[in-house]
Order: C-alpha cells, then structure tokens, then sequence
C-alpha cells in the first residue's frame, strides 16, 4: 500500500464533512490577459458528499501553495509532528510558448491534485489547502469555454442563501473554545478551553462543525469565539489608473488588468497595454514621482523603481499604487503645461 493511502486509511476519514474536496481533475486551459497573455487552469472539483464545481488556478497559485506546504508538512520540518511525504511539483519554466507549457502540465498538475488529496485529513483540513480548491465568488462569475478534457460536462453551481452563509462561515475559521464542552454523543466534539477549534460548517443558528487536534464534531456555537479569519479570496481583476495627457487635455483611465496588485510588469508589456488600449503607438510612458516630478520610463529597471516608490503610496483598493502617465513620444510641451520635470537619457 501507498503511503498517502496507508495514511488516508488511519485517518478520520469518514468523519469529515461532505465539502471536503476528494478528487480534482483540469478539464481545460484558458488564456486571460494581465499585463501580458498567461493561462488558466480549468479544474472540476468532486467532494466528499457528491459534489461538482470549477475553479480556476494559475500555475503559480499551484506554486504557492506547494511552497507552504513544504514549510509545515515537509520532511524536513523538525518541529512539527505533523509531516508526511508531499507530492513533487515540477518547478517554473521560463522558456517557450506559453499555451504548450501550460498544456504540458496538465498531467503532471493533474498527478500532483491526485496525490495531495490522498494525504492525511488533517492536510485537507489545512486552510491554504481548502482556500485553494475553494470555490470562489469570482469562479462562480466564470463560464469555461471548452472543457475539452471533460465527460459530461459539468455545470456551474449555483448557490442558495445558506450555502453562501456557511462558506462565509468557513472564511472565520480558526475559533478558540471559551468553555469546556463535554459532547454527549459520537457526533459532538469535546474540547476544553482555550482549545483552538478549525471550522468546517454552520449546521443551523446555534451549531458549527469543526475540528479540534484529530477529532472532528458539532458543538454549540455560545462554546466559542472567533480569533483568526481566513485570508479573502481578492478577486482578479485589479485597475491600472492612466492620465493621457494630448493637445493640452488630461484624461483619465482605468484599465482592467488579471494581474496581482503586487506584480511588476516588463516595459515592453506596459507599452503593448498602452499602445492597444489607447489605439496609438508614440506614446511615452511616464510616472509622477514623490517629487511631483514626471519621470519617464523607459526600461524594465524604470518600472521596478516606480514599482518600488509606489509601495509607500497610499493605497485604493483593487487600483495599483503606481499610476501612469501617459504622453506622446516627441511632444515635450506637455511637461511645462503640467508644470512637472522629466528625465531623458543624458538628462540629470
């Protein structure tokens, strides 16, 4: 026998709720744009209790996840009894056509979801693990366009009131136990105080489910209090805010973007952004710096300097801290109309 199943097989399987994920399969790659073109991965997730549903991940949130992993369950983590062995993730690559590296992981992705969700229920229970296969409000928004790799097609769920209430429930999962609680049958859990209790489901207006050590039940929820809420699942789509500057006008623009508000594009790509979204290639890309100084941009070390000095701008939500400025490449007036300076090669 495996190790994951041997595992799986000690485990407290059948005590888990009907939610938790059992198997993940990727029916399908889609492209989407950030700052430049990147894919998707397509996965249906089966639960426990029967369940279908599509969430859709970057190979990078794949890496992520690996890495925290790797941290707390790794072999070599000596701290924690609490280790196994994980499945191999290959690593990043960086050369070749995006669409036939994505679609030459989809075994190797679909290897490594089967493998993860054979380890032990306490690796399921792990909250980087449920937010991962989580299906977010932003995968629901979703339609797949193909899924080429799947039979029968699955549909979108849709969710009721209580689902919704109960997955909100999940997010503010880590709770600590206020009093004892001594369950007077199978299905409860027992806890004393002070015990750090991981949540799983609202059953109604008075009971949680949730697991405690290696015990999982149902307890009153007046036993508990909540100390430690999940991190949100921040939707995708982020604003980059562009002020064009021509003929002594400014407008502004907010140009959507899939792409995290912590990222740092290439040159190249901003300009390819630019020049399509405002239908035009002289143009110049510029940023206003703490100064108020214009600079303009003009390398891929320009845009980790902006990217840098935005860090300790205030910050909008879902708008990168950055802004662009945007003018044409051989029409200087604009600076003096704005009233700011700007850098030029040669110029100090």
């Amino acid at each position: 026998m495996s190790l994951p199943r041997q595992l799986r097989g000690e485990s407290d399987f059948d005590q888990l709720p009907d939610d938790v994920p059992v198997s993940a399969n990727i029916a399908d790659i889609e492209e989407k744009r950030g700052f430049s073109s990147y894919y998707v991965f397509v996965i249906e997730v089966k639960t426990k209790g029967g369940g279908r549903y599509m969430i859709f991940r970057r190979y990078r949130q794949f890496y992520d996840l690996h890495a925290k992993l790797e941290e707390r369950y790794g072999a070599e983590n000596k701290n924690s009894r609490f280790t196994c062995t994980l499945p191999v993730l290959p690593g990043k690559v960086y050369i070749g056509a995006k669409r036939e590296i994505a679609d030459s992981r989809i075994p190797i992705l679909n290897m490594y979801m089967k493998k993860l969700l054979s380890l032990p229920s306490w690796v399921l229970l792990d909250e980087d693990v449920r937010l991962f296969f989580y299906q977010s409000e932003f995968d629901c928004k979703q339609t797949p366009q193909g899924l080429r790799r799947l039979r029968p097609r699955t549909r979108r769920v849709e969710r009721s009131q209580f689902e919704s209430d109960t997955l909100l429930c999940k997010r503010s999962s880590v709770w600590s136990a206020l009093f004892d609680f001594t369950g007077s049958t199978k299905l409860e859990l027992s806890f004393k105080k002070g015990d750090l209790i991981y949540l799983l489901s609202r059953i109604n207006k008075d009971w949680f489910e949730g697991t405690v050590q290696d015990a999982t039940g149902i307890f009153p929820c007046a036993f508990v209090t909540v100390i430690k809420d999940l991190p949100q699942e921040e939707d995708s789509i982020n604003w980059l805010r562009c002020y064009y500057h021509d003929d002594n006008v400014s407008t502004i623009r907010d140009i959507s973007v899939e792409e995290d508000l912590r990222s740092t594009p290439l040159f190249q790509d901003l300009m390819e952004l630019v020049r399509r979204e405002f239908g035009r290639n002289d143009v110049a890309l510029n940023y206003r710096d703490a100064e108020g100084d214009l600079i303009r941009l003009l390398s891929d070390d320009d845009v980790g300097l902006m990217v840098m000095q935005g860090r300790s701008w205030p910050l909008e939500k879902h708008i990168f801290p950055w802004k662009l400025h945007i003018t044409q490449q051989d029409d200087y007036s604009v600076y003096n109309h704005i009233g700011s300076a700007i850098s030029t090669p040669g110029m100090a």
